[in-house]
C-alpha cells in the first residue's frame, strides 16, 4: 500500500496547514482529526481549552496511532494559539458560519502562504472572540435541512480542499 513508516512520516514534507481544535468535547472527534491530518500530512494539530490531549485510549480508538505521528501542541486558551500562529506568519481561518465568510467552493489560497483552520466546539462552534481575531472565515455550503456538520466531517472536507489547493510534491 506504499505507506510511510512513522519515522519517514515525521521526516516528510508537510502541507503548510495547522488544524486548531477550539474546545472540542468529543475524544472521537479529536482522534478523527488526527487521523485525517496524518492522511494529508498536515503540519500540526493544536489542541485548545478542554480539548483532550494524547495519550488517551478514546483518542487512540479513532486516531489509530496518528496521534503519535502528527505533531501537536496544547494551548490553555485558543487566543494564545491564534496569536502564536499569526506571529509565525500563518493566515488564520475560522471554519464557521458567519457574515462575510468565504464559501469553501469559492476559496482561493496562495500556495506561497501558510494557513491554519480553527474548528469549534460541537455545540457552540468557534468562540466569537476567536472568530473576531481570525483573518477570515470559511464556510462549507450546505443545501439540506441541517445547518451544521460534525467536527470531524468538517475537518475532512476543509483539509481535503486545502490539500487540493496547496498540494505539494508528495515526496
Amino acid at each position: 500500500m506504499n505507506r510511510l513508516t512513522p519515522e519517514a512520516y515525521r521526516e516528510s514534507r508537510k502541507l503548510p496547514l495547522v488544524v486548531v481544535l477550539d474546545y472540542i468535547r468529543s475524544l472521537n472527534n479529536v482522534g478523527s482529526v488526527f487521523r485525517t491530518s496524518d492522511a494529508f500530512r498536515v503540519e500540526a494539530v493544536y489542541l485548545c481549552g478542554i480539548t483532550a490531549c494524547p495519550p488517551h485510549a478514546e483518542i487512540h480508538k479513532t486516531a489509530l496511532g496518528a496521534e503519535e505521528t502528527v505533531a501537536w501542541k496544547y494551548f490553555k486558551d485558543t487566543h494564545e494559539a491564534v496569536e502564536n500562529l499569526k506571529k509565525e506568519g500563518y493566515i488564520v481561518c475560522a471554519v464557521e458560519q458567519a457574515e462575510g465568510s468565504v464559501m469553501l467552493d469559492k476559496l482561493q489560497l496562495d500556495k506561497t502562504k501558510k494557513y491554519a483552520i480553527i474548528l469549534g466546539n460541537e455545540v457552540k462552534g468557534v468562540q466569537q472572540s476567536v472568530v473576531d481575531s481570525c483573518d477570515m472565515c470559511i464556510e462549507i455550503p450546505q443545501y439540506g435541512t441541517k445547518h451544521s456538520l460534525n467536527v470531524a466531517v468538517t475537518a475532512g472536507i476543509v483539509i481535503w480542499e486545502m490539500n487540493c489547493q496547496l498540494t505539494m510534491d508528495n515526496s
